[in-house]
């Protein structure tokens, strides 16, 4: 597959996309006070395409992401059954992370991809109520990293929907650190009790296994949680990843339409997860059984805009 690098001609730092597999962002390179960050973690091998689009890089989760529980929902009285497997029982992710994105446009320091579900993946139109259009903007400036989405409805029927991102962060951030240096905080104060990795519908307090609040040390956590209750600071809310020993942080910013973090320690890996999601897992089952869960509903031939920043610098004091 061929990836496409970005360059920020201020810093030299650097990202790179591969359009044929999601539009996935594999790698951001940042350069802080001399020395090279990576940021994003990717197994090997992964720019080849042979290895699971879902488990390196920023799969990007659209129109639901997570799970559907059995890959059965109802919407507006007509029933729904989404592929699953023995393996892997429950439609997992959405619809775009997989496929090959379309670039329509480009320079030395941003990208834009679209993905069409009826374009670029016809054979799955009929697992989803509506068409869509997601355009994703990857952006360098300085060492920021900026993802603008834009969601559009083409069709003729209601389009339901929920966006997220599954990155990967590397750790350590500094070549003389270990794991051990690295620290995790998240506000979020409450967490979704899950059941075979689906919610069954109870909010609970983090505990201390799940509370990221005050930061914990990675090494220190077994995560694969949906959080919620997400705190904001004004406008917008902070993910932070620190690398003591190395003088580093990581900072992943989102506005509020983002009101659960899943958090996920990949085993076996010197990575941590930060996912931002505009609703939990499952949501358009919970969504249809009353709860509010931020699942939203785009009317055909309307458009809405949302963000995520991804940020390298040395520790704020």
């Amino acid at each position: 597959m061929s990836a496409i690098t970005l360059t920020d001609s201020d810093t030299g730092t650097t990202a790179r996309i591969l359009p044929d597999l999601g539009f996935n962002c594999f790698e951001f390179r940042a350069l802080v006070a001399g020395q090279m960050v990576d940021v994003i973690d990717s197994v090997p091998g992964f720019e080849s395409g042979q290895e699971r689009p879902s488990r390196s890089g920023i799969p990007i989760l659209f129109p639901f992401p997570n799970r559907i529980r059995a890959g059965q929902f109802t919407w507006k009285g007509q029933a729904y059954q989404l592929p699953v497997t023995a393996t892997q029982p429950h439609a997992i992710h959405g619809f775009c992370l997989d496929r090959p994105w379309r670039v329509i446009n480009q320079g030395g320091n941003f990208i834009t991809g679209q993905f069409q579900l009826s374009v670029d993946a016809p054979d799955r139109l009929a697992f989803w109520p509506s068409d869509f259009i997601l355009e994703v903007d990857y952006e360098l400036l300085r060492n920021r990293l900026r993802a603008n989405f834009r969601i559009s409805n083409p069709g003729d029927r209601a389009l339901p929907w929920g966006l997220g991102t599954h990155t990967y962060y590397r750790l350590p951030l500094g070549r003389d650190s270990q794991l051990g240096d690295c620290t995790v905080e998240a506000p979020a104060w409450k967490y979704w009790q899950l059941d075979q990795s689906l919610p069954t519908g109870e909010i609970l307090p983090v505990d201390e296994a799940r509370d990221l609040t005050s930061g914990a040390y990675v090494d220190t956590l077994t995560l694969d949680d949906v959080l919620t209750d997400i705190e904001c600071q004004g406008p917008q809310f902070d993910c932070v990843i620190l690398d003591e020993r190395a003088g580093l942080q990581v900072t992943q910013t989102c506005p509020p339409i983002f009101r659960e973090i899943v958090a996920f320690t990949p085993p076996q890996r010197s990575a941590v997860c930060l996912e931002p999601y505009t609703c939990p897992t499952d949501a358009i089952n919970l969504h249809n059984q009353g709860r509010e869960v931020g699942w939203r509903t785009l009317s055909p031939g309307s458009e809405f805009h949302t963000w995520i920043d991804i940020s390298v610098g040395p520790i704020l004091a």
